[in-house]
């Protein structure tokens, strides 16, 4: 709207300036009425006697009439001078006109130019904003990957290091346990030890014990043994013996016979006087039932 104000105050000098110069050109084509004098007819002779008065008139009338053409010539001088200040007026004008619609248009060209150029500064800065939020954009969107790839790290570490705990956790706990079934195999196998010796040390002192029961028995047998004459020499009898759990003789009977019913008989009679027999009950508890029942074989002169 101002720039529409602006064209109408340029323009008002221009037409103002053109009128006026058409206002004089038809002034100057303009003829004022004048009085006509009539010139001295050259033709005519008068041959009358001119008088005083005649000569006067005549004398007044060509001073009207160089009045008359000074005035004209004064005039014309003027309305020329008049027209000529009117073309200059109107060449000024036109000049000023087209030095203000010059004026106009560079003032129009310096504010379009200033328009584009501001339009293209917002629009440069538009564009740099917006690349400078593009870039801070990335940039945060960069971060928020950096801060998720971190957390990932963070978070595969941390597992990581669970892993690790549990598996360390788990290698002691399995560590342990195979110290303590170490511990344990090892506690068993002195105990198994422990109990084989002492099984063995029960074994012998068994072993020893029921040797000595059996000696013993054999020893009492003997002393109680009455041989009876003429023995063959290879004579042989084996006398199954069985006791009560205080060593008392439940039964001595011939389980194999040597052929002479004396020598048998004899045998029976041997362990019938020895019994009873009371150092069973000193063997241990664990073998007292192996030995309550025994064989003894008799030969003449040694009981096996």
């Amino acid at each position: 709207m101002a720039r529409h104000d602006r064209r109408v105050g340029y323009g008002l000098p221009l037409v103002l300036a053109i009128a006026l110069h058409l206002a004089i050109l038809v002034a100057s084509m303009m003829h004022f009425p004048q009085r006509e004098i009539e010139p001295p007819s050259a033709t005519i002779v008068q041959a009358t006697l001119v008088s005083t008065e005649a000569t006067t008139d005549q004398a007044q009338r060509a001073k009207q009439a160089r009045a008359q053409a000074l005035a004209r010539q004064a005039e014309e001088a003027a309305k020329a001078s008049a027209e000529q200040e009117a073309t200059r007026q109107a060449a000024e004008a036109t000049r000023q006109a087209a030095e203000a619609e010059r004026q106009r248009q560079a003032d129009a060209e310096t504010r379009e130019e200033a328009r584009r150029a501001a339009e293209e500064e917002a629009a440069r800065r538009a564009k740099q904003a917006e690349a400078e939020a593009e870039r801070r954009r990335q940039a945060e969107a960069e971060a928020q990957r950096q801060r998720q790839i971190e957390a990932e790290a963070q978070r595969q570490a941390e597992a990581q290091r669970q892993r690790q705990a549990e598996a360390e956790a788990q290698r002691q706990a399995e560590a342990e346990a195979q110290r303590q079934a170490e511990a344990e195999a090892q506690r068993q196998r002195q105990a198994e030890a422990e109990a084989q010796r002492q099984a063995e040390a029960e074994a012998r002192r068994a072993s020893e014990a029921a040797n000595s029961f059996i000696t013993l028995v054999r020893r009492a047998v003997e002393q109680a043994w009455v041989i009876p004459p003429n023995v063959p020499a290879g004579a042989s009898a084996e006398i199954s013996v069985k006791l009560g759990p205080s060593g008392e003789l439940l039964a001595a009977t011939l389980s194999q016979s040597s052929g002479d019913s004396a020598f048998d008989r004899s045998a029976i009679q041997a362990v019938e006087s020895a019994a009873p027999f009371a150092e069973l009950r000193q063997l241990p508890i664990s073998v007292q039932r192996d030995y309550r029942q025994f064989n003894l074989r008799f030969r003449p002169g040694d009981i096996r």
